[in-house]
């Protein structure tokens, strides 16, 4: 006790070596893995969750409520991400991941048990709304608290390397919905899958709870969150780094390019592949898992390769990409081309989203003061990903149905290359400063 004042016990933590690191890395990779399978595998059997919970003559009516379910979800992400964040901000990030790994796990089994329109009517699609918006406040607090918590216990030098892997995770848990769906229509008809087989993915995501739990128990906090905790009020000030409105919008112009990307190229295009260029299901889920593995494995390279020649140039090189390439590369694969062909140019794709992928955590972590890094992280992401990532399989099967053209997808990637290439191109470069 000093002047009268109690002492503020310290968060358990601080520094750690290097084996800690790598535990820490793996405890949060790993739960990233199982919470965004469940979040994604919704996507990928988006066609049949519209015939059993929004029954429609019109086939792409039913697709458009089914996407818009999906959308829905984002919209709750802002909300987890505030929060969430700002419980990970003041009592710790450990906290903070073990209530998203509860809420997630929810959601996700609450779907595969829910009772479809053909047995409750109306309260089917209403109870699959509210599982969407259970796991839409988990994601909303996951993104944000998992990279702040990856990037801040990396050793100096590597926060570009670990943002990577921890990204990579998350790629993983989009190659193993796609997988696991695929298996599953490989295993089971047509017929078995409309009419009971389509749970199945989502009650394997059970298995989320225990394991995430089991895993994240015993983690340590950040040294970069008990050095914030301990230093006085003063010293948490943003100073140059700019204000919190300032940050939220650097924040959400970031963001536009990469969910755009990912939500177009990785959820939606199994379902576009099967309606526009006459693939069959399991040819569309496993050439996406194909491109997903390059995805997964290019990510980490190119978080590696940001900490040398900075987060700039690989971020930078994705938005001109997707403000160039997809009209000419969407249009040969509208031409009927091989299976290969198809492949090959999502794979193109991905390693881009894989160059951006790799440097944006530690990036954007970057952009914050360590005592609102998760919260202001948080908010600003999930905003743009619920305004432009959650509803683009939407907008794209929208564009398709308004315009008569298949190719109209690409105006919304176009779009958002340019948008984000814009907001980086006034950032500066911090992959060789220390984290604040």
């Amino acid at each position: 006790m000093a002047n009268g004042t109690a002492a503020v016990p310290a968060p358990e933590g601080g520094k750690l070596s290097f084996a800690e690191r790598r535990r820490q890395l793996a405890a949060a990779c790993i739960g990233n893995v199982l919470e965004y399978y469940d979040f994604v595998v919704y996507a990928y059997l988006a066609t049949t969750i519209g015939h059993k919970f929004f029954p429609s003559d019109n086939e792409t009516a039913g697709l458009l409520a089914s996407f818009a379910a999906f959308g829905v979800g984002f919209l709750a992400r802002p909300l987890g991400g505030i929060v969430i964040g700002r419980l990970g901000d003041k009592k710790g990030r450990k906290a903070a991941l073990l209530i998203t790994i509860f809420g997630m796990a929810l959601g996700t089994v609450g779907i595969g048990l829910l009772p479809t329109y053909e047995t409750i009517g109306l309260m089917a699609p209403v109870l699959l709304v509210l599982m969407r918006l259970i796991q839409g406040l988990a994601a909303g607090g996951e993104w944000g608290g998992a990279t702040a918590f990856i990037v801040e216990s990396a050793p100096e030098g590597r926060r570009g390397l670990f943002g990577g892997i921890g990204q990579a995770s998350i790629a993983a848990s989009n190659l193993l919905s796609s997988v696991v769906v695929a298996i599953v229509a490989g295993i089971f008809t047509p017929d078995e899958m409309r009419d009971w087989a389509w749970r199945v993915p989502f009650l394997l995501g059970g298995i989320l709870l225990p394991v995430g739990i089991y895993m994240r128990r015993n983690l340590k906090e950040t040294p970069a969150f008990v050095e914030a905790q301990q230093a006085p009020q003063k010293a948490r000030e943003p100073h140059d780094l700019g204000s919190p409105l300032v940050l939220l919008g650097k924040a959400f112009g970031f963001t536009v390019v990469w969910t755009v990307s990912y939500y177009i190229m990785l959820s939606y295009m199994p379902t576009f592949l099967t309606k526009e260029a006459g693939l069959t299901q399991s040819q569309a889920l496993w050439g996406n898992s194909i491109a997903l593995v390059v995805l997964v494995v290019a990510t980490p390279f190119f978080g590696w390769w940001s900490d040398r020649i900075g987060r700039k140039p690989l971020l930078l090189a994705c938005c001109a990409a997707f403000a160039v390439l997809p009209y000419p590369l969407f249009s040969v694969i509208l031409s009927s081309p091989s299976l290969a062909t198809i492949v090959a140019i999502q794979i193109v794709f991905n390693l881009f989203i894989a160059a951006f992928s790799g440097a944006g955590p530690s990036a954007l972590s970057e952009l914050f003061p360590t005592h609102s890094r998760t919260t202001l992280m948080s908010t600003g992401y999930s905003v743009a990903v619920a305004i432009f990532g959650g509803f683009a399989p939407f907008i794209a099967t929208w564009l398709i149905s308004s315009t008569g053209s298949s190719i109209s997808p690409t105006y919304y990637l176009i779009f958002s290359g340019v948008v984000s290439g814009l907001v980086i191109w006034g950032f500066r470069e911090t992959a060789h400063e220390k984290l604040r």
